[in-house]
């Protein structure tokens, strides 16, 4: 059985309440630091979970930015395609 004690992991709880912005500069802090090296193996571990969830807090922020972009597009085609039809009904 393995042992995990001594292990803490990374405190995410703030991380949803990050902009953007805010997330992707501490991300990249974070891989700084990971990849500069000379941080104990623990210390590494909470780096890199909490790294994990900025990552995927950003990457949700993108995918939700997407999504409303693309319904403004098809809403703005719909409309388009109705102003057409109008001016070729009269």
């Amino acid at each position: 059985m393995m042992m995990t004690q001594g292990f803490s992991t990374a405190d995410t709880s703030d991380i949803a309440q990050l902009s953007y912005e805010q997330a992707r500069t501490e991300l990249i802090e974070t891989v700084t630091r990971l990849e500069s090296g000379g941080v104990e193996l623990e210390e590494s571990l909470q780096l890199w979970e909490r790294g994990e969830a900025l990552a995927q807090h950003c990457q949700r922020w993108l995918t939700e930015a997407q999504q409303r972009i693309d319904q403004v597009r098809a809403e703005s085609e719909t409309t388009a395609s109705t102003s057409d039809t109008d001016e070729t009904d009269e």
